[in-house]
């Protein structure tokens, strides 16, 4: 099989397409004929030598989720057979045209959804929903703060917490980016480089904010949060650290929380899919959420992809093709 390869810490040139043997699916495993994958950040900071995946995790092919067919079962596996559509999230390989996931983070491909479409769902859906409406308790009618709000992340939130019935407010880059927030369902949208979203937001006040940006945010973020808020980070592009105020967060009762899915347990993955199939897939076929794509590229040009995500010129999700 071809398979896109990290070649050496650095740049995106240093991704090559090279043979690779098909893998054999273990215990609970399925065999994956990857059509789509999704490019997320985690894949830029691995490209770098920053984010290594979990042992026993192919060490050198980026990619954590796809969306294809299983061709293979491996022993013990119940929950598909050979010719199913299904997407994955993955700890790893999914820059290939074959990659073998336990079945208990398999959801089946939406009704209606391209392999491209059903791809850009795992890694964002799973990260929402754990961190938004497990970790946060976003519950309806409360307001929701998303950093980054038209990323792949950011525009899931939006269209997951709008369905739900909770308020989004977003912070973006650009007044475009903003109108495209408020098309998928956000209330307000914040242009991070003309103002300042404490200032704007403090008189709402938020219930729960979503950050990936992490740094001077952090200030902000207790400052605009309500009495009871939850601060969620799952991403600290700007800096892992920021001065705590222990005595504002006692004051208003704040949780202050976070975290990493990749090197979680399988069990918890398990678990994980299984309530968002439970409640997130409903809301899929229901019409309600669809996968905003920015751009397709062949598996050939995943360094031209890495360096459109790396420009952040993009506003929803980034998709590899298998063309062969």
């Amino acid at each position: 099989m071809k398979a896109i390869v990290i070649t050496q810490p650095g740049e995106p040139e240093v991704l090559r397409l090279q043979d690779r043997p098909v893998p054999e699916p273990g215990h609970e495993e399925i065999l994956i004929n990857v059509k789509a994958a999704g490019v997320n950040r985690a894949d830029l900071l691995q490209r770098k030598g920053h984010y290594p995946p979990p042992p026993g995790v192919v060490a050198d092919v980026p990619g954590l989720e796809v969306a294809g067919t299983v061709v293979k079962c491996g022993q013990g596996v119940t929950q598909w057979q050979e010719g199913d559509a299904v997407c994955a999230l993955l700890a790893g390989g999914g820059y290939a045209e074959y990659v073998n996931v336990k079945e208990g983070q398999c959801l089946p491909v939406p009704k209606g959804f391209s392999f491209a479409e059903a791809a850009g769902l795992p890694e964002t859906v799973f990260t929402v929903w754990s961190n938004v409406f497990q970790r946060g308790r976003l519950t309806r009618n409360e307001n929701l703060l998303v950093h980054g709000g038209s990323s792949g992340i950011g525009f899931t939130a939006i269209q997951l917490a709008r369905a739900f019935g909770a308020h989004v407010f977003v912070t973006v880059g650009s007044e475009e980016k903003g109108r495209a927030c408020l098309e998928l369902g956000a209330k307000q949208f914040i242009n991070y480089k003309t103002q300042d979203f404490e200032e704007e937001l403090a008189a709402e006040g938020m219930d729960v904010i979503l950050d990936m940006i992490g740094g001077q945010y952090f200030e902000k973020n207790i400052q605009v949060l309500r009495p009871e808020g939850r601060l969620v980070y799952i991403s600290t592009i700007k800096g892992n650290r920021g001065e705590l105020n222990i005595m504002q967060v006692m004051q208003k009762r704040i949780t202050i929380t976070g975290s990493t899915l990749r090197s979680r347990e399988y069990a918890y993955k398990q678990a994980l899919a299984r309530e968002v199939q439970q409640y997130v897939w409903p809301v899929i076929l229901e019409g309600k959420y669809k996968t905003v794509i920015c751009k397709t590229f062949p598996f050939s040009e995943a360094s031209v992809a890495h360096q459109l995500m790396e420009s952040s010129r993009h506003m929803g999700k980034i998709i590899l093709i298998n063309d062969r």
